[in-house]
This record gives C-alpha cells, sequence and structure tokens, in this order.
C-alpha cells in the first residue's frame, strides 16, 4: 500500500511535476507476467525515477547498507526502503550472493517484476562497464525475459555525493525484450552466463549511448581511489618541511654544484662546468 501511495499520491506527482520524466519505448513493457528491467546506473535516483514510469510494481534489490543505518537518518532510510517493497542484498559474495540471488528468484516467480542494475554498483564517470553474471542466472532460472533500460541524465540531475537534486529533465528508454530461452537448464554453464551478460550489456550500449568499458566497475573505482589516494600522498610530501631543499639540492647536484659544505663541516668547494 505504502509503494501505491508514494508513487501516485506523494512523491510520484512531485517528481513528475519538477523533473518531466520523458519515456521512450513503453510498449515493451510487459502487462503481465514476470520480467527482469536491467538499467545502467548512473545514479541514486535511478531507482525513484524508473518505477515512477512503469505501471506495473517493480521491486529493485537494494544494497544492505540503506537497511542499516544508525541515528533518525538511518531509520527514516530503511523505512522507507523497506516501505516501497525493495530487498536488501549483501554484495560480499559468496552465501550473500546465493541470497540475491533467491530474493530475486522469489519476487520474479510471483509474476512480479524485477529491477536490477548488472554492473552491480554506479559508474564511477558515465561510462557504461562490464556486467556481473547474476542477471543471466536469475533470467534463466526463473524463465523470464530481460529488458534493457538506459536511464538518461540522472546523473546530471543528482551526481554522486549530491543530496539535493538539480531540476535537469530525465529520461528513460525501455528496449525489446531480449529472450533467453534457447539457453533453458544452462545457467549452470559459466561461459553461457557470460555469453548472455555481454548481450544484455551490449544492448545496454546501443540503448544509452554510453561508451563501454571491459572491466568491472568497482575496479575503476578501485583504481580511481589509489590514483586519489597516491595524489593526497605526494601533496602532503611536496608540502613537508625540508622537501624544497632536498629538491633544490637535487637540483644543484645535476648541474655539478656542491652544497656550502662537505660532510665534515669544511667549506665546500662550488665547481663550474666548463
Amino acid at each position: 500500500m505504502f509503494y501505491w501511495v508514494l508513487k501516485t499520491v506523494v512523491l510520484g506527482p512531485i517528481l513528475r511535476l519538477l523533473f518531466r520524466p520523458w519515456v521512450e519505448g513503453s510498449e515493451h513493457i510487459p502487462e503481465t507476467g514476470g520480467a527482469i528491467f536491467a538499467s545502467n546506473h548512473l545514479s541514486f535516483s535511478d531507482s525513484i525515477f524508473l518505477p515512477l514510469v512503469v505501471p506495473r510494481r517493480m521491486t529493485f534489490l537494494a544494497k544492505a547498507d540503506y537497511f542499516t543505518g544508525v541515528g533518525l537518518k538511518g531509520r527514516l532510510t530503511a523505512a522507507f526502503f523497506r516501505g516501497v517493497g525493495q530487498l536488501p542484498i549483501d554484495r560480499a559474495g559468496g552465501r550473500a550472493s546465493e541470497a540475491a540471488l533467491a530474493s530475486g528468484l522469489r519476487v520474479l516467480r510471483r509474476q512480479e517484476l524485477l529491477g536490477l542494475y548488472p554492473e552491480g554498483t554506479r559508474s564511477p564517470d558515465g561510462r557504461l562497464y562490464k556486467g556481473r553474471t547474476g542477471v543471466a542466472r536469475m533470467a534463466l532460472e526463473a524463465g523470464v525475459p530481460v529488458i534493457p533500460v538506459a536511464m538518461i541524465n540522472t546523473d546530471k540531475a543528482q551526481p554522486t555525493g549530491k543530496k539535493i537534486p538539480s531540476l535537469v529533465r530525465v529520461g528513460v528508454k525501455i528496449g525489446e525484450p531480449l529472450d533467453f530461452s534457447r539457453y533453458e537448464g544452462m545457467e549452470g554453464d559459466r561461459f553461457v552466463l557470460r555469453s548472455v551478460t555481454d548481450e544484455i550489456m551490449y544492448a545496454l550500449m546501443e540503448l544509452s549511448g554510453q561508451e563501454y568499458v571491459d572491466m568491472y566497475a568497482t575496479a575503476m573505482k578501485d583504481r580511481i581511489a589509489r590514483e586519489k589516494k597516491n595524489r593526497a600522498k605526494e601533496a602532503a610530501e611536496a608540502a613537508s618541511p625540508g622537501r624544497a631543499v632536498s629538491e633544490l639540492e637535487k637540483e644543484l647536484d645535476s648541474h655539478g654544484l656542491e652544497g656550502d659544505a662537505d660532510e665534515a663541516g669544511h667549506p665546500g668547494r662550488q665547481r663550474r662546468a666548463s
């Protein structure tokens, strides 16, 4: 009930008025039956705007952090996600991944719509990254179609880290359903899972117009974090006492000039290059 109240009475009308979301390909939304909506992931608000434009109820697998916050803000966030029917998942891998898979399959077997982000996390730079094979495994085990979805301009409306969104018009492109029934019973074959996932990512690339990067978004985020840490370390070292003197001595040495005194404390001899 809370889901429909938010969508049709409280939050939905305000979002439609402020952001005027446009939709392309709404004819591809199935009227009945289970299906996976596989979307690119540019912003936190993707999980708000996509269900807003889909007439049927949609459930997302949300990271567990949204349900475990402390304080008033944490409790309100958890209440909101539970109220709109989102399911917490642990993205640590192993048994956690199996639990997430089971949660998604329960939704699909109830003939409902499940929203997934094959990249596993938000894009760090607006490009499209390699997909995780969980989406393929769910599609094959549940025997449901995968509908590619491209979110447009949600990263401009609410970039990562920005709490208050900008009033930018956002769009949703919904592609033709992808049928993988030809792989029925092959959900245990990792080569099949990779092939299905790559086909989904190709459809997302075509739909969104994003540049594709053949690496996981989490790996790129780790690389960016390391580079940022290294730059901060270099900046701190450059600002540390004695750094300028050390660099000056190296510069003098490179030009064949000695310092004012040698190690024994005697006046140094200046050498001039001829």
